[in-house]
């Protein structure tokens, strides 16, 4: 039995996961494994570049009706064996000795359920400094005294299977942005934060272009913005308050003094930043108002 399952949703980033495939590969000294690839209704079926992998590689390969991130990573849960899930990006390759440094750490850590391993940007462009500048700010002020974290990103995250909920999926498919944001309120809710991984590492690969990734922010905020309504109807405090804010811009600052990063990739992170949260409170008058009418008319049929 494999003692890891490695969770790997795609939809037609194949060029991506070839990429990410080889780095699972690369892994030396690690547990045993298997690669489980849910291919969430992609255009066009995996290549042979892909189904190739499956002579190196413990690999399966799961073609499915587009359904949703969520419903692709629940799917993958279903049919893996491991006693440990690991979820990756497409887009996202594991460091070296990732897999060993993860194990270890879980090993030794036997009272925790869920960790998040530390994820990085590849500072070969300027939207990979940017992202990585992202990163390296939220991780750093989100970490808890304890080693746990207040974030949870799927591009990195692990889990035992023991904590997988009974008759129900781990991820809400009707989320269909910032699933992994609504399980860190179910963890919050619980009293149980991920365990920060510090020595297993996951690079974010950005291939797009600036605009690309503006155009992306502000699709993936209106598509959040269900979700995050869905843990402020339940008391959860998930956003950052305005004083986390200015600190996280501090630091991210002074990060950017770095010869390998730049102030260019704080601005564009600001700029992103700007424009997402401009989009979200966009989100939340339209919805006000879509929910005032349907309030009026249920109150007139009345």
């Amino acid at each position: 039995m494999p003692t890891f399952s490695i969770i790997i949703p795609v939809h037609n980033d194949w060029a991506a996961l070839d990429s990410c495939l080889h780095s699972v590969m690369q892994q030396s000294a690690g547990p045993n494994i298997e690669v489980i690839v849910i291919d969430d209704g992609s255009d066009e079926a995996a290549p042979e570049k892909i189904r190739q992998w499956g002579q190196s590689l413990p690999l399966t390969l799961i073609r499915q009706a587009h359904g949703g991130i969520s419903a692709a990573r629940n799917q993958g849960i279903a049919i893996s064996k491991g006693s440990i899930l690991l979820f990756v990006d497409a887009d996202c390759r594991l460091q070296t000795n990732s897999l060993a440094a993860l194990a270890s750490t879980m090993n030794g850590l036997p009272q925790h359920n869920y960790f998040q391993l530390r994820l990085m940007g590849d500072c070969s462009g300027l939207m990979g400094r940017s992202e990585h500048l992202r990163l390296l700010t939220l991780q750093d002020q989100l970490l808890q005294g304890n080693g746990c974290i207040r974030y949870l990103n799927t591009a990195g995250f692990a889990m035992r299977r023991s904590s997988v909920p009974n008759g129900r999926g781990l991820f809400d498919p009707e989320a269909l942005r910032a699933e992994d944001t609504l399980l860190l309120a179910d963890l919050m809710e619980r009293g149980e934060l991920p365990f920060f991984v510090a020595d297993a590492s996951v690079q974010h690969e950005i291939s797009r272009s600036l605009l690309r990734c503006l155009g992306k922010d502000i699709r993936s905020a209106f598509l959040e913005g269900g979700t995050y309504a869905k843990i402020a109807a339940r008391g959860i405090r998930i956003r950052m308050n305005q004083r986390e804010r200015w600190n996280m811009l501090g630091c991210m600052w002074r990060e950017s003094r770095q010869a390998s990063i730049g102030r260019l990739a704080c601005l564009v992170l600001v700029l992103r930043q700007a424009l997402s949260r401009m989009t979200s409170l966009v989100y939340r008058v339209l919805h006000g108002k879509t929910a005032a009418r349907r309030t009026n008319a249920a109150t007139i049929n009345v």
